[in-house]
């Protein structure tokens, strides 16, 4: 069926929450309201107050709850309303979530998840529009994923809930309202997996969150100018996988990488690296590069210049093909 990435979240939540009675769901306004995207609309009517809880404008305390909740066996879910308000729960999440796990000798599970609704195309406010992927992905002990489409979310909000280890589950905030088919029947990919989304011999484009989709329209429009570019969603940030990527670039000789986090030290120069390692032989070019500019994120009105976009992409192919 087809279904936005709204709805197949709500439904993925819905699904683990009627398997599970343990799973709870916590954030500002996620139960009246439904949340400001509408992603836990519904809920809080079926499932009760003690099962979806609006919390206070505190993210710090509403991480800091998760984790007392985990700690006694609950499967705590918790929204962050938008990326750029994370950082008050900064200190939970990496002195507490990340770490209490191996702290405690294996002996206390963390299985809770934080959902993050992150990056631009929005024409939000400051603080609305981060990109703060990269600051969870190096913080070992936590699993960073990013849904690209309906299908995924819908699975990968479940696997993440069912999952023993604490979760940060990034939800690209612009692909909220596309649609896309969702196959509710299918045993879904593993968790932390990537995979290739359209195959091609030319040039490697791999990509994460909300970039797949614009390196999938780069794709076609490269069409025109005889081009085949395979396009990698990578879906797992932490722990990367990178298996597909190593196959696709000893085939194709060129690597693109696409994210709208600032340049230096993302995760693009993470799997540059990587693939610089496994595939030295075979690379006929540099890795590129194609990101967010090392700036704040700017105001919305300029947003369209700071995200990478179909023409930044197919420079970067044609550079690494003319190299």
């Amino acid at each position: 069926m087809r279904m936005t990435m709204v709805k197949a979240l709500n439904s993925g939540l819905r699904i683990a929450m009627e398997n599970d009675p343990k799973v709870l769901l916590m954030g500002e306004d996620v139960g009246r309201l439904g949340g400001v995207f509408r992603v836990t609309e519904g809920l809080q009517k079926d499932f009760g107050e003690g099962r979806v809880m609006d919390s206070p404008l505190a993210e710090s305390a509403i991480v800091g709850t998760a984790v007392g909740l985990a700690f006694r066996g609950f499967r705590p879910v918790v929204e962050i309303q938008f990326d750029g308000f994370v950082y008050p729960a900064y200190d939970q999440i990496v002195s507490q979530v990340a770490k209490l796990h191996f702290r405690s000798r294996g002996r206390v599970r963390m299985p809770m998840v934080i959902r993050i609704p992150f990056g631009g195309g929005i024409g939000a406010v400051e603080h609305h529009s981060e990109s703060p992927e990269g600051q969870f992905a190096l913080t070992a002990g936590l699993k960073v994923v990013s849904c690209a489409d309906p299908h995924d979310a819908h699975w990968m909000i479940q696997q993440a809930i069912a999952s023993d280890d604490p979760v940060v589950f990034m939800e690209p905030k612009r692909r909220y309202w596309e649609t896309g088919e969702v196959d509710t029947e299918t045993a879904p990919a593993p968790l932390w997996e990537s995979r290739v989304v359209r195959p091609g011999r030319d040039a490697t484009v791999i990509a994460y969150g909300a970039m797949v989709k614009t390196c999938l329209d780069s794709a076609r429009a490269a069409e025109d100018d005889g081009l085949d570019l395979e396009v990698i969603d990578l879906r797992t940030l932490s722990p990367l996988d990178l298996g597909p990527v190593v196959e696709s670039v000893r085939r194709t000789g060129h690597a693109i990488v696409v994210h709208e986090a600032a340049r230096t030290l993302g995760l693009g120069a993470e799997i540059a690296a990587r693939i610089t390692e496994e595939c030295f032989y075979s690379l006929e070019s540099p890795v590129q590069r194609v990101t967010g500019y090392d700036m704040p994120y700017p105001p919305s009105r300029a947003e369209h210049e700071f995200l990478p976009g179909l023409d930044r992409i197919l420079d970067a192919v044609d550079r690494a093909r003319a190299y």
